[in-house]
């Protein structure tokens, strides 16, 4: 049952993904334009900014070996297989759901590092002229899947011991 529900969240979050670069690429050129403003509201902002991120998480391990960016997609590709096999061993829906989005986010990831070399991250928010990280919907899928994960493990109900005979 988990892999039947986490299977379609990982490939819908893989094709979202997948889709906002292209536009991003292809359609909007932020590479060319390099930031568009949408959204101003207060002292908050939501933009698109391009960058490409050479490392993981925030960028760090950032590098420009010639083998760099494939071993960061091998590294990427073991933990999405090593996240596969527990999503088919998930004991509830919420963690199917949630391993779905990280294995989703990593590969779409994944597939950024292997054809360009680094991720496609544009989202870019701001309050009060501090900007946060900027990112993309394969790594919004991965936080939240990773949040869901520690909501789960703190907060599920523990079972009951078994009494014996």
């Amino acid at each position: 049952m988990s892999l039947r529900l986490g299977l379609p969240v990982a490939g819908g979050l893989l094709v979202a993904d997948q889709v906002s670069k292209w536009w991003i690429l292809e359609v909007a050129r932020l590479p060319e334009v390099g930031h568009i403003p949408l959204l101003e509201a207060g002292p908050f902002g939501l933009d698109l900014t391009m960058v490409w991120n050479r490392g993981v998480t925030f960028g760090l391990l950032s590098g420009d070996g010639p083998w760099h960016h494939l071993v960061l997609a091998l590294l990427a590709a073991g933990i999405a297989l090593f996240l596969l096999r527990w999503m088919s061993r998930a004991e509830n829906r919420l963690t199917a759901v949630a391993l779905g989005a990280v294995v989703g986010g990593a590969i779409g990831n994944v597939i950024d590092r292997i054809r360009f070399g680094a991720v496609v991250d544009f989202v870019d928010t701001h309050a009060w002229g501090w900007h946060w990280y900027v990112f993309n919907v394969a790594d919004a899928a991965i936080v939240c899947g990773v949040a869901a994960l520690i909501a789960d493990a703190l907060f599920r109900p523990k079972a009951e011991p078994k009494e014996g005979p």
